[in-house]
């Protein structure tokens, strides 16, 4: 009895000791991205202009309130900040596989086979994610967050963290019109509130006329920034998909457009069967945020993260899916998360995301779960 109830201890501190390795082996000399919204809270704090055209690929593209919010990792050094945003992350990350699995309804499978099958699955988008040190494990908390606020009757609550999640990464407003279903106007409403109030929020620091010059400053940069990245390898979204095969021009922009149309079309197709199931929040939810970095122009391969309720779902439901569907789904699942950049090599690896074998993988678990709900199953 006595180990039994010191495993959970033994675990937490294999897990701490395993961080502190991979912090100081690789993590350390890492962590790029923090270092690009780091300066722009810094420079945030001293009302300074946040977004420059000069700076090449690692750009703030975050909205102003963003800096506000991350506002306490101003104050601290480049390196005192890299580990406790590392420490952050690793929290979330633990977060996000606890409520991933909790808020699974009518769950077959034990919890900690579930978090082994996502780990192994999805390992080397939370590696990367955690490498450069962005901010998509906080999306992901807070969207699973809001589906837990949706599934215990709190409308108001769900729509606050949608809104705040909106800061974080705007794709976050997908799940708006999923809240008009599940919630209704108020929990929308209160979204957009936060949405408003945190646009408005840096007028404090830089006045009015100042924040609209941010705000035109952040839509600039991401506009302009867009089409010269949708060639990137670890771009993974529709629209890279597409200018990879055929070319950046009007061809790809429109069967983008089309492709994205048809994830529309799944997603109205999963919505319209949600009375089939007693518990329908989770599967919904979970197809959003996977198709988030399919249907952003800037979907880079490490926001796939935002699968994990969705490898969750699909593990869950393995046993009760019919053998094609099996099949198929496990050679998606594992295409998209055990072709590895360590053990492919640069080259392989290089033509393997060039050919936006991903993004396909992507879009077939997406169908997978459209399956699982036509068979009520989620």
């Amino acid at each position: 009895m006595r180990t039994a109830a010191a495993l959970p201890w033994i675990l937490l501190a294999t897990v701490v000791v395993i961080a502190a390795a991979f912090f100081n082996m690789r993590i350390r000399m890492e962590m790029i991205d923090f270092l690009t919204w780091q300066k722009a809270v810094v420079r945030v704090l001293h009302a300074e202009p946040l977004y420059f055209v000069d700076v090449g690929h690692y750009q703030f593209k975050y909205l102003p309130a963003f800096a506000l919010l991350m506002a306490p990792f101003g104050l601290l050094g480049p390196e005192t900040g890299k580990l406790a945003w590392f420490a952050v992350e690793v929290v979330l990350l633990g977060i996000l596989l606890r409520w991933s699995i909790a808020a699974l309804p009518g769950r077959r499978i034990a919890p900690y086979f579930l978090v082994g099958f996502v780990i192994v699955l999805m390992a080397k988008f939370y590696a990367h994610e955690i490498v450069l040190g962005q901010a998509n494990l906080l999306l992901a908390v807070l969207l699973i967050g809001a589906l837990l606020a949706v599934q215990g009757n709190r409308p108001i609550l769900a729509g606050v963290i949608v809104g705040i999640a909106v800061f974080v990464k705007p794709y976050a407003v997908v799940l708006l019109p999923w809240l008009i279903v599940t919630e209704g106007v108020a929990a929308a409403a209160t979204t957009v509130g936060v949405v408003t109030a945190g646009l408005v929020l840096p007028a404090v620091i830089y006045g009015w006329g100042g924040n609209l010059e941010l705000l035109n400053g952040w839509l600039r940069t991401v506009t302009e920034s867009t089409a010269p990245l949708l060639l990137n390898n670890d771009n993974v979204s529709i629209a890279a998909m597409w200018a990879k095969w055929v070319g950046p021009g009007p061809v790809a922009t429109g069967l983008a457009w089309t492709t994205i149309a048809s994830t529309v079309v799944m997603v109205m197709a999963t919505l319209s069967r949600r009375r089939s199931v007693r518990s329908p929040e989770y599967l919904e939810c979970a197809l959003l945020m996977l198709l988030v970095p399919l249907i952003s122009p800037q979907g880079w391969d490490y926001v796939l993260l935002l699968a994990t309720p969705a490898v969750v779902c699909i593990v869950d439901r393995w046993y009760d899916l019919t053998a094609n569907w099996r099949w198929g789904l496990a050679l998606a699942l594992a295409t998209m998360g055990l072709t590895i950049f360590d053990i492919m090599g640069r080259a392989l690896y290089g033509r393997f995301m060039a050919l936006s074998i991903v993004s396909v993988c992507a879009l077939a678990i997406a169908a997978g779960l459209v399956h699982v709900r036509w068979r009520r199953l989620a």
